[in-house]
């Protein structure tokens, strides 16, 4: 079992997200994301690793569940703890999300739970990064199950359900029983909310935009939830590989990860990456860059003013 989570003693926390690796059998451009992982790891040093779905491309796996434990063989090698959430690929395979999460936690540096069986999905769980001086929480950070497909007549991708957002509550409740006055969360899953088209839309955002955003066709109000409860203050997603924005709505950064697989579709001119995130203890707030396949670190994104008007005209 990996120690707990735990601030550095110079008050930092660096998180490394990869999303949308797509992971097949072991091919070329496997191969190429495995380098991509291995390279940025060993540039960052980061304290976690978040995955945020499609880590396989479920369907394309001879073996799913060794196909994930190969995905995520570079991360076990330096003995950095990671933690996952599903995407709508995963389990398009022989192996459904309850046997990729067992594949998961029989590595010996995955934090990842399935989360309560009466809720939906597989993988709703909260992880407490504690203070660097004390058992106190100094952060929380959510991992939450999108699901994959829409399972009424309305079509297009899963949303997270009403008994999810319930469950989150009450996990954020508990987690800040134990935690510093303002204790930062982040928020990590697969498909972006609604309030993503949002914020491109009308508010200023950094990075681009070379696909239209696909959230579900249902809003369930989890952004709401967020924004009411106030602890989360960004959120993280996939799905999209050739975005990578960053926009600030009501309080809360909502980011896209930088796809990181080179055995799905991609752009040219767009180099494969990760996200990195670091946290800062006793601050509501966090820095953010890119590492990309290149070994080069993006720390400004080009600025995209809106086109339309501002909420507040």
């Amino acid at each position: 079992m990996p120690a707990p989570l735990r601030f550095r003693e110079d008050g930092t926390f660096t998180i490394v997200q990869f999303t949308d690796m797509h992971w097949h059998n072991g091919e070329p451009e496997d191969q190429r994301t495995r380098a991509l992982i291995a390279r940025t790891l060993d540039a960052e040093e980061p304290d976690l690793v978040a995955l945020t779905g499609d880590i396989i491309a479920g369907s394309g796996c001879d073996d799913p569940a060794q196909s994930y434990l190969d995905a995520v063989a570079p991360i076990e090698e330096r003995g950095v703890p990671w933690a996952a959430t599903f995407g709508n690929h995963d389990d398009e395979g022989s192996v459904d999300r309850d046997g990729l999460m067992a594949a998961q936690m029989s590595c010996a540096h995955c934090l990842s739970e399935p989360g309560p069986e009466e809720v939906s999905g597989v993988g709703n769980y909260a992880l407490q990064v504690l203070s660097a001086t004390d058992s106190r929480a100094g952060a929380v950070l959510y991992f939450i199950d999108t699901n994959s497909y829409a399972e009424t007549d309305v079509g297009g991708y899963g949303w997270v359900r009403r008994d999810q957002i319930a469950w989150w509550l009450g996990a954020a409740r508990k987690a800040h029983e134990n935690a510093i006055d303002d204790a930062p969360a982040l928020a990590f899953f697969h498909i972006p909310l609604p309030e993503y088209d949002e914020v491109w839309d009308l508010h200023p955002c950094h990075g681009v935009k070379y696909e239209a955003v696909c959230p579900p066709r249902i809003n369930t109000g989890l952004f709401a939830a967020f924004h009411e409860f106030g602890d989360v203050v960004g959120t993280f997603v996939g799905h999209d590989h050739v975005n990578d924005y960053v926009g600030e709505l009501h309080g809360i950064r909502l980011c896209y990860g930088r796809g990181s697989g080179f055995n799905t579709y991609g752009r040219d001119g767009f180099p494969r990456g990760a996200r990195v995130i670091r946290l800062s203890e006793g601050k509501r707030e966090f820095e953010t860059w890119m590492r990309l396949e290149d070994d080069v670190k993006v720390e400004e994104q080009p600025l995209h003013e809106p086109c339309g008007r501002t909420l507040s005209e």
